[in-house]
């Protein structure tokens, strides 16, 4: 009896690596959804009896989903996938029905076993596959993507990069983060001032930048921090007494080298690729947005900007991240992401 298959995800790269990753002597029926509003409407037309769920996507996120499954009592069994792999982000999914969570980029070999543990699937049940089946599984994977293009891309690799991220920021302070979109541009420096304009003009920053270059690309990673975070992040790090200048440095020192760190090794993991990092260092206490954006335009000039937005649940720390790759990295940087769109 075929199987119906639903994969919901905003990520054309990522529906296309979730499609590949079904083994091929499965007798299925795929389908894709970009997100969790279009889901419902696929389950309630008889497409998922199986869902592959996101849970960062636009329009109805991942855990929005699960909470309409339930209410609506709709007739599919679901298993997260996700980059977000903080441990309260497991026991949330489950806690709204999720049978199983699956961290990306997929693993097939993990796949087939949670499939096979859940008896959904039994290797090798298809003695041979049929070649139309094979053709359509091809096709499938063709369609999970849609149009391609290196933006996507990007996008999914941060994304599954800022996942890693939050998950050692989770466990360090005991909190849960918000995971965002990341945001990916390429822009000139007077565009970046813009792109970040959106703060509050009377809002004032500390910002602290990290080097990176390796296999023929550089740039830099720049994380700022709201003066209105320290206090919240004094107490989750458990400091004691007075909250004075040199205090903040040590915050926002600590917690930078961690979300900068592993915001580049995610992304040069996925590339198959190693960065040297270089030391961080400070560029601002308590500046605005515009002033230290024209303060180091030089370093920056047109830049590919990924833009993650942290925010720690329960707690007033607000946390931007920006990977700042350098034009000339662009083209070697698009050629590690070919892979992705084949």
């Amino acid at each position: 009896m075929t199987t119906r298959v639903l994969i919901c995800d905003d990520s054309g790269v990522a529906r296309k690596q979730m499609a590949r990753s079904l083994p091929q002597d499965w007798d299925i029926d795929v389908s894709f959804a970009e997100h969790g509003a279009d889901a419902l409407e696929a389950i309630k037309e008889g497409k998922g009896d199986i869902m592959f769920l996101d849970l960062n996507m636009p329009v109805m996120d991942g855990y929005e989903t699960l909470e309409n499954i339930v209410k609506q009592d709709l007739p599919t069994l679901t298993i997260v996938v996700s980059g977000d792999i903080q441990p309260e982000a497991h026991e949330r999914v489950k806690a709204l029905g999720a049978v199983a969570f699956i961290k990306k980029p997929v693993d097939q070999t993990n796949l087939v076993e949670i499939l096979s543990d859940f008896g959904l699937y039994r290797p090798g049940s298809l003695e041979e596959v049929p070649e139309e089946k094979h053709a359509a599984h091809l096709s499938n994977v063709k369609k999970a993507a849609g149009e391609l293009d290196y933006r996507d891309c990007i996008q999914e690799i941060s994304n599954v990069a800022m996942g890693q991220a939050a998950d050692l920021l989770a466990r360090l302070l005991n909190v849960f983060v918000k995971m965002p979109i990341p945001n990916v541009n390429v822009l000139e420096v007077s565009e970046l001032e813009m792109a970040l304009s959106l703060s509050q003009e009377n809002e004032t920053f500390s910002a602290v930048c990290q080097g990176f270059i390796g296999s023929g690309m550089s740039g830099e990673a720049l994380i700022m921090f709201t003066d209105s975070s320290y206090s919240d992040m004094a107490k989750l790090l458990n400091y004691q007494g007075e909250v004075d200048r040199m205090v903040e440095l040590e915050l926002i020192m600590e917690i930078a080298s961690i979300l900068s760190g592993a915001c580049i090794k995610g992304i040069a993991e996925q590339l198959d690729i190693s960065f040297s990092q270089g030391h961080p260092m400070v560029l601002g206490q308590h500046v605005k947005v515009s002033d230290l954006i024209r303060a180091n335009s030089s370093r920056w000039k047109q830049t590919l900007a990924i833009e993650i937005t942290y925010e720690i649940e329960n707690h007033n720390i607000t946390c931007d991240v920006l990977l700042l790759f350098t034009e000339d990295s662009l083209e070697k940087l698009y050629q590690k992401l070919s892979y992705l769109m084949d």
